[in-house]
């Protein structure tokens, strides 16, 4: 029967063959050699069209060191051909093979292309490009350079399963005989905020050259805009990375990305103080419109409500009517765009009465970014529908933002900061498609290249977000890393974010993800150490795994402290118990844990200076602060309480009484004791919040606008739970729920607000139990500090209590300021207790 069954497939499979339905190469299914292509294309192609061609062969050059000749005719037909032009001028590079390429499928729209194999009509096979547009032909060669395979040394796969290199005077290009696609993007505006400013942690330092590569690079991802930053925004005026003035550059960067056919956009912030004020007005008019003389290319430019700024909508509306018409002096088509940022609830009404009473024809979309009050479907339904939205999403940032890092262990906080290098494929994935459907696109919002992966996961979604997120991850460390990392360095950037899941003293996968690069840095050659993306992960890599590694060694030795404090504190006097105390803290610099990693990283920070110009460090990189990315300044800073407890220790010695001095270790000691029938909460702590309310969370809500989410304020005066804590934005509650309390007792809250402090005018918190009022709207106090107020016994008579903190209502900027971050629930003792505990 067996036998019969094999007789009649290969039967089938013969008169396949003979009906030409497969063939020999389909069977086989080899990868397509292509060293020995040349390169097919119209004479009269665009000056993108041409832009496309060179950065496709250039790009195939870097990577194999083989040079594929451009022709305007077809050659010998055993030749392999990759042939590239818009479908306009399809029978002028088509050659022999049109009339097979005109009958295929084509998928209409704006920016889209064909790829595809055609291995009948010549000897040797022909790889067609074929650009609906002139961005279609630039968005196809990309694309077909992530679908390649290329190496500068052939690896061959033994049937054993192992690798042998085949040294070739050249590199190896191959590519899918089976490659067919046939796409158009999803999403029309697909772009990234590139500000050559002092503020980021590496753009001040890139030569023209730079930015063309990566401008190149991101186009090879379907990018379609950049956005720039005029020469004044809300940064220092000077860097000493500065290659070049910063309109100079600017205008550079306006005119690569018209040689590549992108749209340029500008963020040009309104900074001045008083935009009602006439003379105000005509400096603005002509400060900017010297900026706009002076590019090459403007498509559109957005001023931002708000951060930086703060004009009132009216005036501000009335200003940027005025400054679209310097605009069209130079730039006739340019757009203008606004959004209401920072806007408070006063200014956001009027804001939304402006735009649906006026409706102006002046303005072409509206921009939603961080700081606004509002959610983007909000927005969307309460602004005219003749206006586009577009979404200027913060990827760069992982704390105090507008997506900040779920649940973030404290410790990667204070080590680690804002900008560090960030991949988040997964949680990028989420925030695109939560609101997929209401905006025409996106350019982000970046400060330097540490948040390079999220670029090209938004590129990626942008022009399919049902691309599974390993996809793009796939191509990228393809094309930018090489075929022998495909999937290594994939999964890689994915276990980069897991490193990040929950608390990370019990994150054991932090050190997996370690050993994974530490292999991948073992087998990698000469040109994939020096490359700036290989040396980012293996940074991040090493960095994680030494803090992790410090803060079970710190917290180990504070645990050790602490029990020195205890014994010590009686036979030996309060004195000998706080220096031994210290001298077991302060193990951690005198006795430091994993040198060896610790070294590495620095040799990493040298080598991204080196290779991207990354600024990890404010001395001796000259970053402009450690919050924009100098995390390397962190390395050491303490994850444990030892500097707030080497603070009290010189405060206790400066006691008069050993009483007095013993009483302040007791309350050192004791300090989370919330004593019997009681509770405590550390309100940052992943592992010690039992009673807060989490919320819609940030499946649903990722800007955490009806959730609760943790916050940070660095500060080494502080405790470490002082350092963190719980947070609501703008009007929403922050809110903690007891149950099974004694429906006798009388209970006390100690509490210990913390976060931002605002400079001018004190932020304002009020609390409340079930409907009860605690205490009314009070000022933040800094420095922070526990503060006691009696619960009313009504809210507690049924055994349960909710706890709710709120900020003034109406509050514009970041919408942060209901900061709390420990809570102690206490039984008050009854008048029996009290007696009895006193004999």
């Amino acid at each position: 029967m067996k036998t019969l069954q094999s007789s009649c497939i290969t039967c089938i499979f013969s008169i396949l063959l003979t009906l030409g339905f497969l063939s020999a190469q389909a069977m086989a299914a080899e990868p397509l050699d292509l060293r020995q292509a040349v390169v097919v294309c119209p004479s009269d192609l665009t000056k993108a069209e041409n832009t496309a061609v060179r950065m496709l062969v250039e790009e195939v050059e870097k990577r194999t060191m083989v040079r594929w000749q451009v022709v305007h005719e077809w050659p010998d037909d055993s030749v392999p051909v990759v042939a590239v032009g818009p479908s306009s001028s399809l029978k002028a590079f088509a050659g022999p093979l049109a009339k097979a390429v005109a009958d295929r499928p084509v998928k209409e729209g704006a920016e889209g292309y064909r790829i595809f194999v055609l291995t009948e009509g010549r000897k040797a096979p022909t790889v067609f490009v074929v650009g609906n547009d002139e961005r279609g032909v630039l968005f196809g060669c990309g694309r077909l350079l992530q679908e390649m395979q290329m190496t500068r040394r052939r690896v061959q796969e033994t049937a054993a399963g192992g690798a042998t290199r085949i040294d070739e005077p050249r590199g190896f290009i191959s590519l899918d005989p089976s490659l067919d696609m046939n796409t158009v993007p999803e999403y029309p505006l697909r772009g990234h905020q590139l500000g050559y400013r002092p503020k980021t942690n590496s753009y001040d330092a890139w030569t023209p050259e730079i930015w063309e590569q990566y401008i190149r690079d991101l186009a090879v991802f379907g990018t379609n805009a950049i956005e720039l930053i005029p020469p004044r925004s809300d940064d220092d005026d000077y860097s000493p990375h500065l290659p070049l003035p910063k309109i100079d550059m600017m205008a550079r960067m306006s005119q690569i990305a018209d040689d590549y056919g992108l749209n340029v956009w500008i963020w040009y912030p309104a900074l001045d103080s008083d935009y009602s004020n006439p003379a105000t007005v005509e400096f603005a008019l002509k400060e900017w419109g010297d900026v706009f003389a002076r590019l090459p290319r403007i498509d559109c430019v957005f001023v931002p409500g708000g951060d930086p700024g703060h004009t009132r909508p009216t005036v501000m509306m009335a200003l940027l009517e005025k400054q679209t018409e310097v605009l069209h002096r130079t730039h006739p088509k340019a757009q203008m765009w606004m959004s209401p940022q920072s806007f408070n609830k006063e200014w956001m009404d009027e804001f939304l009465e402006y735009m649906n009473k006026e409706q102006p024809d002046w303005l072409s979309g509206i921009v939603f970014g961080p700081q606004n009050r509002i959610s983007l479907p909000d927005l969307r339904a309460k602004i005219p529908k003749k206006y586009p939205i577009r979404r200027y999403p913060d990827i760069t940032h992982s704390v105090r933002c507008q997506y900040v890092v779920q649940d973030w262990d404290v410790a990667y906080s204070l080590a680690e900061d804002r900008e560090v290098i960030n991949p988040r494929p997964v949680a990028e994935s989420k925030i695109f498609r939560i609101w997929k459907d209401q905006a025409i696109g996106f350019l982000t919002y970046s400060e330097g290249c540490n948040d390079d992966v999220n670029k090209f996961v938004w590129s990626g979604l942008g022009w399919d977000s049902n691309t599974p997120v390993i996809d793009i991850l796939r191509r990228y460390s393809r094309y930018f890393i090489g075929p022998a990392y495909e999937d290594n360095f994939a999964q890689g950037l994915l276990a980069l974010e897991r490193n990040w899941e929950g608390p990370l003293l019990t994150n054991e996968s932090v050190y997996i993800t370690l050993k994974q690069f530490q292999a991948m840095e073992k087998a990698a050659g000469p040109q994939d150490l020096l490359n700036w993306r290989f040396q980012q992960a293996l940074f991040r890599a090493y960095y994680d795994g030494y803090e992790r590694r410090r803060l079970i060694y710190e917290t180990e030795l504070e645990q050790q402290a602490m029990e020195a404090l205890c014994g010590l504190s009686g036979p030996l006097g309060s004195l000998a118990a706080m220096d031994r105390a210290e001298e077991i803290l302060d193990r951690a610099i005198t006795d430091r844990v994993a040198l060896d990693w610790r070294g590495r990283i620095f040799e990493l920070a040298e080598a991204l200076y080196q290779s991207i110009r990354m600024q990890l460090s404010v001395p001796k990189y000259k970053a402009i602060a450690i919050e924009r990315g100098a995390h390397l300044d962190l390395i050491d800073r303490a994850l444990n309480n030892r500097e707030w407890l080497k603070k009290r220790f010189s405060e206790l010695r400066a006691l008069d009484t050993e009483p007095e001095r013993l009483k302040g270790i007791q309350e050192i000691v004791h300090w989370t004791d919330p004593g019997p029938g009681g509770f405590y909460d550390d309100l940052g702590n992943l592992t010690c919040r039992p009673h807060l309310l989490r919320g819609l969370g940030p499946e649903t809500d990722p800007e955490y606008r009806a959730s609760s989410r943790v916050g940070f304020r660095p500060n080494p005066d502080y405790r470490i739970s002082w350092q963190c804590f719980a947070e609501s934005v703008y009007d929403a509650p922050l809110q903690m729920k007891y149950s099974d309390l004694d429906p006798n007792a009388q209970y006390r809250v100690r509490v210990v607000y913390a976060g931002d402090m605002r400079r001018n005018t004190a932020l304002k918190i009020r609390m409340v139990a079930d409907e009860i009022e605690v205490h009314p709207f009070i000022p933040k106090e800094s420095p922070v500090r526990p503060m006691e107020f009696d619960i009313p016994i009504d809210a507690t008579r049924d055994g349960e209590l909710l706890l709710s903190w709120y900020q003034e209502p109406g509050s514009g900027g970041s919408g942060r300021g209901c900061q709390v971050a420990e809570v102690w629930l206490m039984k008050v003792p009854s008048a029996g207790a009290a007696q009895e505990s006193a004999r």
